[in-house]
């Protein structure tokens, strides 16, 4: 699964409305744009993770969306050193994050998202783009990460489009 003394485990989150765009958020403590995510508390299984980590980050709740599709793979990146936050070195001397990935589709109004839903404060604003946008725009040593995350759960997001065309 992931290696406690080196990785912090972590869940992300793909956020997709009815149009088939991906919700995308642009940090507070920088003007770095990433997808919702989080660490894993212990006895917390992911799925519990990502829920608790996107009401935290964007508001939504459990009843806000629906869980498409779960990571099969775990995906890690190394944060470079001088971008690791105080609490990856003096707590666990974490090299980096391994995550877990999930597609979910949005089943509110976007007037439910609300990035001060909690004390601590991640985002500063949040758009809707297309599926590839955040590989334009993500910081680098996330990238490949983004890349292989997206292609795995493309199959699960073109089906979902594809009921919602039949929809229509």
């Amino acid at each position: 699964m992931f290696n406690k003394k080196s990785y912090r485990p972590n869940v992300a989150i793909i956020i997709v409305n009815k149009h088939g765009q991906v919700l995308w958020c642009k940090r507070k403590s920088d003007n770095g744009w990433q997808f919702p995510q989080g660490g894993i508390d212990k006895k917390e299984t992911p799925r519990e993770a990502v829920l608790r980590e996107t009401k935290e980050e964007v508001g939504l709740d459990r009843e806000d969306l629906k869980i498409i599709y779960e990571s099969k793979k775990w995906y890690r990146y190394k944060v470079p050193e001088e971008r690791r936050p105080s609490y990856f070195i003096s707590k666990n001397s974490f090299l980096g994050q391994e995550q877990k990935w999930f597609l979910a589709e949005l089943l509110t109004k976007d007037s439910n998202i609300d990035l001060k839903s909690s004390k601590t404060i991640e985002f500063k604003k949040w758009n809707w783009v297309s599926y590839w946008y955040p590989l334009g725009s993500v910081i680098w040593f996330k990238k490949s990460v983004y890349q292989q995350a997206l292609l795995e759960l493309l199959p699960s997001y073109l089906s979902f489009m594809a009921e919602k065309e039949a929809k229509y």
